[in-house]
């Protein structure tokens, strides 16, 4: 049985830690790889790099989405989509452990099934905005 007094929390403290993650995420593109670098990383993979400043701007505007819950269960929809192209795209290949070379699919995983949840939970407490399902 869901607890509804505390279910409101609990979203709350997922969406935040999951918004943090892709704004660290995006700051390690940023700052450590750099632009350059990803975009290059990108065209490395084969795919347009274009696709690295989509993702970059998904996870910028996702995150921030996310930690203040403005439409956070709809944000939530296209960065489970991005996670699961990363896994297909990137980290599946590689094993399931993270720690393997390259990176694993075991963390983008983890990432999907959360970002579903926010999509299936709801806002949470303290919600800029909530998404309106009927």
């Amino acid at each position: 049985m869901i607890d509804t007094k505390t279910a409101p929390y609990a979203a709350l403290l997922l969406r935040v830690s999951l918004g943090i993650l892709f704004l660290a995420h995006l700051s390690l593109k940023v700052f450590v790889f750099t632009i350059p670098g990803f975009v290059g990383f990108m065209s490395s993979l084969g795919l347009p790099p274009a696709l690295a400043y989509v993702t970059m701007a998904l996870e910028l505007v996702g995150g921030l989405m996310l930690i203040t819950g403005f439409y956070a269960r709809w944000a939530a929809l296209p960065l489970a989509a991005l996670m699961l192209g990363t896994i297909v795209s990137v980290h599946g290949q590689n094993g399931w452990l993270f720690t393997n070379k390259g990176g694993g699919w075991e963390f983008p995983a983890f990432w999907l099934v959360g970002l579903l949840s926010v999509a299936l939970l709801g806002d949470g407490a303290f919600a800029m905005r909530r998404a309106r399902v009927e």
